[in-house]
């Protein structure tokens, strides 16, 4: 499925910030992880993501530093700060109240002719 940017774009932070409120992930691992959680659906890329993150630092939702990965390997690591809970909770909520007013919308929409889709 092709999935509007836009709406890409609006669940970017929410997905990015409880995905971090799971510990401490780098940007190879995010990506993989909205795949993995989207069953393949959102295939996010480095252009998508880093943006992203540096936005969320700046604002200081996370915070960033180098460690080594399990095979030595320096990486760039990020993790929620106290603030980014704080957010996470905010679009939670929003997204709790977007979402139930789709359903309740999306369940009495009907096609052109009146039938129900």
């Amino acid at each position: 499925m092709d999935i509007d940017k836009d709406l890409v774009a609006a669940s970017a932070t929410p997905l990015v910030l409880a995905i971090l409120s799971e510990g401490e992930n780098y940007g190879y691992a995010i990506i993989k992880r909205v795949s993995e959680l989207s069953g393949g659906e959102l295939q996010w890329t480095d252009g998508m993501l880093y943006p992203l993150l540096h936005r969320l630092e700046r604002h200081g939702y996370v915070e960033s530093f180098w460690g080594r990965s399990e095979s030595g390997r320096q990486r760039k690591y990020y993790r929620l700060t106290r603030a980014g809970a704080g957010q996470l909770d905010r679009q939670r909520r929003q997204w709790q109240v977007v979402d139930k007013t789709m359903k309740g919308i999306l369940s009495l929409a009907v096609d052109p002719v009146g039938e129900p889709i």
